[in-house]
């Protein structure tokens, strides 16, 4: 392998490339820097390190943050040529898909500076820590308390619900710094050491036998000062950022990789691995639409209401399929998240239902039976005990109703009581 081509001279190469960077021209730019920089001996840290240094990581981001200043499409394309090139991209999880993102928008460039390089390295992981025992879907409603002593903030309070939060270096933490503030106004977001005595994680245990999710204690944590993502008491606002690009990060596939190919392949894989085993029912939480053909044929072709069914199913998942085409489309135009995101959650939510009843209606009785001698070693009970989750995760359906009639038909908001005046005063259990 050569030496390392450094980020000039890909970005004055690229210079050539543009002004209309042609995904060919793009395509071909790529493929000679892999030639000269792909060393799968290299340590999977070291590789990504490389990859940073050259932009091509995140190359629709701005060249101070790592990137190339290409349009957004460009990061898609990217994403698959390395991928087919046989090489290794950027980290799975949340450190990638919301907390890069949401740090790279809201900033200050002292977190910017402190925390995107260790993200696109896979230096340091993530989780995220919003909802609360009495603050889900009103997650304004938060009560996690945050206050400044010197040149820290002591935080108090409890999360749940947190993916991957037992093995995450920070936490995408909002809590309250104003109490005499409304609800909506008084709210900081922070990137929250997890490693720390004032920070306990016990696992919650899922009905379908999961434990995909934690609970965080937060008893005295200590946060340094300079660790608050956007301004103090505006919150609110970062955490709909978060959220925007949460709703857009469910769609996940398990990259493939030689385990005997070298170092970086074989750290790849063992990530992936790690990273999955969380993830492993979600196929069930989406209903297993995929699975009603096969189901249908092994005996009930011959029913038109089970056919229908299974059509009306179908159906819907591939409209549901358009309206993710749709927002891709939106986002290699440069477009930020918008209604597509609520519009998809909901469509994502009925399939699985309907998936669920489907299953149930195909099998009968023998689909409430658990273990080796049930109908697919018990796929159809655990998706009907994991599918609830669907409607709930990433923001319930009903919060997705209000925000598409509010936001996109214009409808008024909910009457509320409690959103004009200071959070202390506000009347809770």
């Amino acid at each position: 392998m050569s030496t390392v081509t450094s980020v000039t001279a890909v970005t004055d190469s690229l210079q050539q490339v543009r002004p209309a960077a042609e995904p060919d021209s793009l395509r071909a730019e790529l493929r000679r820097w892999l030639d000269d920089n792909w060393d799968p001996g290299l340590s999977l840290l070291d590789w990504r390190e490389r990859l940073c240094d050259a932009g091509w990581a995140v190359p629709a981001w701005p060249r101070r943050w790592y990137g190339l200043d290409l349009p957004s499409w460009a990061a898609d394309l990217v994403s698959r040529e390395i991928a087919a090139y046989g090489a290794v991209g950027t980290p799975l999880g949340g450190g990638m898909g919301l907390a890069g993102p949401t740090i790279l928008e809201r900033g200050p460039d002292a977190a910017r500076e402190r925390f995107l390089r260790p993200i696109l390295t896979g230096a340091e992981t993530w989780c995220q820590l919003f909802s609360e025992p009495g603050a889900g879907s009103d997650l304004a409603g938060l009560t996690t308390r945050a206050e400044l002593d010197g040149d820290e903030w002591v935080v108090n309070g409890q999360k749940v619900w947190n993916t991957s939060a037992h093995h995450a270096d920070f936490g995408l933490l909002v809590a309250r710094t104003d109490w005499s503030a409304p609800k909506h106004r008084g709210l900081t977001y922070f990137a929250l050491p997890m490693h720390q005595p004032g920070v306990e994680v016990r696992p919650l245990h899922q009905m379908n036998g999961h434990s995909s999710f934690n609970e965080v204690f937060l008893t005295d944590a200590r946060i340094p000062k300079d660790m608050v993502i956007g301004d103090v008491g505006a919150g609110w606002q970062v955490a709909m950022t978060t959220l925007a690009y949460e709703r857009r990060f469910g769609g996940m596939s398990r990259p493939r990789y030689a385990r005997d190919g070298g170092r970086a392949l074989e750290e790849a894989s063992a990530e992936a691995d790690e990273h999955f085993a969380t993830y492993r029912w979600y196929p069930q939480r989406a209903g297993r639409a995929d699975l009603i053909i096969d189901r249908l044929e092994a005996g009930t072709i011959d029913d038109p209401l089970a056919r229908q069914q299974a059509a009306g199913v179908l159906s819907l998942q591939q409209a549901s399929r358009w309206t993710a085409e749709r927002a891709t489309a939106a986002r290699a135009l440069g477009r930020p998240p918008g209604s597509e995101g609520s519009i998809g959650k909901l469509a994502l939510s009925e399939v699985a239902r309907r998936s669920a009843l489907a299953h149930t209606s195909l099998v009968g009785a023998h689909g409430m039976l658990n273990g080796p001698d049930s109908p697919d070693d018990g796929t159809v009970p655990e998706i009907l005990v994991s599918t609830p989750a669907q409607s709930i995760a990433g923001g319930t359906d009903e919060i997705q109703h209000n925000i598409i009639g509010e936001k996109v038909l214009g409808l008024p908001r909910d009457p509320s009581v409690d959103r004009d005046i200071p959070f202390r005063d506000v009347l809770r259990n």
